[in-house]
């Protein structure tokens, strides 16, 4: 039985033309600057974006480290986060561990964006409140992955951005999954915009002071992340790398790969947005399912969350969800107490998407045909629904453990038989 693994495009592996030029890959020693593949990797990712200078680095999740260490001077400075960005919620707060940044967290809209007016009501000034920390960065997600790989448009990041300058606050934007809303942005544009001019990803992110876009995701290469900025920020970032333990040698076996992938694999991310889209259709139509975000008129790029029905998290949770569909050869991965994730990427087909609804669909259906297992009443329960009567609620168990339910309010003498 072949596996469909969906947990994350994470999962993807190097393409051929991949693993040939790491085999055939010119390398020196990175730290002192001297690997010509890993430089010329620097070098295009700094172009594709509009930057000055780029920077191997081995993660997405280093990558925004390193730009937070080097964009917040000193211990206490502050940056604004949204609460549902990577960095807050799955980067263990490494900003504070190693840098002693405080993160002001202010609350993630639908659509991915963070509100202008509340990222501009969170920022203090040097000398403006001697009780809060001062604002020395905001940070934002394109795409954003918790609320199912919403795309920030254009001319958003434009108003964040003049809103970060006229503060004096630089942007970083963690670019993760960028390359998929740049591709999605530009073909809604078309030809091009009212003056006809086609949209580029150094457009998109021409308001950011930094960006790291990391190149193991749907770019499908096996490792790392290139952050970009002017030369004077890279300076300082190269040595923050270094002393995160970031600085890999001969590493241009792996820029070799990363830069096959932005030539090879870019364009292709739209075929992964599509998957997504007849994903979330036809797991729309099972009935029960649950809620599945974004909705199939919002889908943008590839990440779509399946929140269980009420009804059916009576019957099986998302861990158990999860491992039946790895039983029948789906991989999934449950991201709370209600809900589970699929991801889309290059080597997942538009058959296996049908495979992967047709496991979902059975999983669900079976689930309801179960029955909750009887309630265990003990001495303690007896007592607290006696004092609370509203703790008994019937409606909650199937009919067949009513008669179980309904001896919590007998003696405990006759409950012993």
């Amino acid at each position: 039985m072949s596996i469909i693994d969906m947990r994350s495009d994470t999962v993807t592996k190097p393409t051929p033309s991949m693993r040939a030029a790491m085999c055939n890959a010119e390398v020196g020693d990175d730290v002192f600057g001297d690997d010509p593949t890993i430089n010329q990797l620097q070098e295009e990712v700094a172009k594709l974006l509009g930057k000055e200078a780029g920077l191997f680095v081995p993660s997405g999740t280093q990558g925004n480290l390193i730009c937070a260490l080097t964009h917040v001077t000193g211990r206490g400075g502050e940056m604004i986060v949204g609460d549902e960005s990577h960095m807050h919620y799955y980067e263990q707060g490494n900003a504070a561990q190693f840098g002693g940044i405080h993160s002001r967290v202010i609350p993630t809209s639908s659509d991915g964006t963070l509100p202008l007016e509340l990222v501009e009501a969170a920022i203090c000034h040097p000398g403006e409140d001697a009780h809060r920390c001062e604002t020395q960065l905001i940070c934002i997600e394109n795409t954003q992955n918790r609320l199912g790989g919403r795309v920030l448009s254009v001319e958003y990041m434009d108003a964040l951005g003049s809103l970060a300058k006229r503060h004096g606050i630089p942007l970083h934007v963690d670019g993760a999954r960028l390359l998929n809303a740049f591709v999605e942005l530009r073909a809604r544009r078309g030809a091009g915009d009212k003056n006809g001019e086609e949209l580029t990803a150094a457009r998109l992110v021409e308001a950011a002071d930094s960006v790291s876009l990391c190149l193991s995701k749907g770019l499908a290469a096996p490792v790392g992340s290139v952050i970009v900025g002017s030369h004077s920020f890279i300076q300082r970032a190269r040595r923050v790398r270094k002393a995160l333990g970031g600085g890999m040698r001969q590493a241009g076996i792996l820029a070799a790969a990363g830069r096959v992938a932005l030539h090879e694999m870019v364009d292709r991310l739209l075929d992964d947005h599509e998957n997504a889209r007849k994903l979330v259709k036809e797991l729309a139509a099972i009935p029960d399912l649950g809620l599945i975000l974004p909705p199939v008129s919002e889908v943008e790029t590839n990440i779509v969350y399946i929140k269980l029905h009420a009804s059916l998290l009576q019957h099986i949770t998302p861990a158990a969800f999860v491992e039946q569909c790895k039983d029948r050869g789906l991989l999934t991965v449950a991201t709370g107490k209600d809900s589970f994730r699929c991801v889309t990427h290059y080597m997942i087909t538009s058959a296996d998407i049908d495979r992967a609804v047709d496991i979902i669909k059975a999983i669900t259906i079976e689930a309801k045909k179960r029955t909750r297992p009887w309630p265990t009443i003990t001495r303690r329960h007896r007592m607290e629904v006696r004092s609370d009567p509203s703790l008994f609620e019937p409606r909650d168990y199937p009919p067949t453990d009513l008669f179980f339910s309904l001896s919590a309010f007998a003696s405990p003498c006759w409950t012993r038989f």
